[in-house]
């Protein structure tokens, strides 16, 4: 059974999100995660696996940029779960 994750970007993470894409020197994660959290901003989308994935490396990655952890943990809030586990 699939659970459906209402969460969405809020206003601050997507202004967060655009500022670093447009951002010179943004890492290529930093705008991976930019990229998922606009892509769920006031949509219905939500977080594959794989950024998931990712986005629990960058919390645990104590060289992670606050910027890239708040990105992380916004997207992280909107994996879609299967009996708990991300799908």
């Amino acid at each position: 059974m699939n659970t459906t994750n209402v969460k969405e970007t809020s206003d601050r993470i997507a202004h967060l999100a655009s500022v670093i894409l447009r951002r010179p020197g943004a890492t290529h994660i930093e705008k991976e995660l930019a990229g998922s959290a606009l892509a769920q901003h006031h949509t219905s989308k939500q977080t594959s696996a794989g950024i998931g994935s990712l986005a629990a490396k960058v919390l645990g990655d104590p060289h992670s940029s606050f910027e890239a952890k708040e990105l992380a943990g916004s997207v992280l809030a909107q994996v879609r779960h299967l009996h708990g586990l991300m799908v």
